[in-house]
């Protein structure tokens, strides 16, 4: 008997840039998963009659990008504890009346930190920059890792105040900054603003780093980020976000489909595509 024939799509606007179409179709050619996958572009006010839509018309599942992740959590009739804790759902799984949602961006992030850059996160000192929708999906799963001490850092604090309490009551310190208060040496500091976007770095002190620190970069591209050429400069370790993007594609895949695909291939795979285009 042949496999049903599945579909399932990327919602976001604009959306022409993705390439999560790219990844899933590597991921469902890798696993031999009958399955389709496309860009839709929404309008900004057409968010819940598009997913109605897709329902009305089978499609099992979609990935949620800006600016309707919002607007994902609230359709959402069951929400997974990483995506309730984010306030943000990237992920909607359909079955039925009910509407799953997840989001998978903090899991993606620390799969790949600790999976593939091999980071110990566990008794670390964790700095992450911005206090927006990036930081706050990535939180949960970084405070399972356990690490000694998280400090969110934002231009103005009291954002990421607000963003902290949300999250107390875990074995993890927690801390709120400005950029320009932070003080002492990271293990990893993690670039969750998005002054990658206007080839930028936020206004912070380089004694934060040294030789053993590792900086993350979750903006990706051809060529390292500002933020990535300026931790160079203090010598430490850099990565970006294309790990992050593959690895949160995993687990939106695994959700639909039962099945882990080997993230390893498609990240060589899409950095080389990148290198090309460059």
């Amino acid at each position: 008997m042949s496999q049903a024939h599945d579909h399932y799509v990327v919602i976001g606007n604009p959306i022409e840039h993705s390439k999560s179409p790219a990844i899933h179709t590597q991921f469902a050619l890798q696993t031999q998963q009958a399955l389709s996958y496309e860009r839709l572009l929404v309008p900004v006010d057409g968010f819940e009659g598009a997913i109605k839509d897709l329902i009305a018309k089978g499609v099992r599942g979609a990935n949620v990008t800006l600016p309707f992740k919002l607007d994902a959590y609230q359709i959402a009739t069951d929400l997974t504890p990483r995506a309730h804790a984010a306030g943000a759902v990237n992920t909607l799984k359909f079955e039925g009346d009910k509407i799953l949602g997840d989001n998978t961006d903090g899991v993606g992030l620390v799969r790949d930190l600790v999976v593939n850059a091999g980071v110990s996160l566990q008794g670390s000192r964790i700095l992450l920059l911005g206090a927006g929708g990036a930081a706050r999906g990535v939180i949960l799963p970084l405070l399972s890792e356990l690490p000694a001490e998280l400090v969110v850092a934002n231009r103005t604090v009291q954002k990421a105040q607000d963003l902290l309490a949300h999250f107390h009551g875990h074995l993890v310190a927690l801390a709120a900054s400005s950029f320009e208060a932070l003080s002492g040496e990271f293990d990893v500091v993690i670039n969750a603003t998005s002054a990658s976007l206007s080839d930028s770095v936020p206004n912070i002190s380089s004694s934060l780093l040294n030789k053993q620190s590792f900086a993350y970069d979750m903006m990706y591209g051809a060529k390292p980020t500002r933020f990535m050429q300026w931790a160079s400069k203090q010598q430490s370790t850099v990565r970006d976000g294309l790990g992050m993007l593959i690895e949160q594609a995993a687990e939106s895949f695994e959700l639909w489909r039962g099945v882990r695909p080997d993230t390893a291939a498609v990240y060589t795979w899409l950095r080389s595509q990148l290198d090309q285009s460059s």
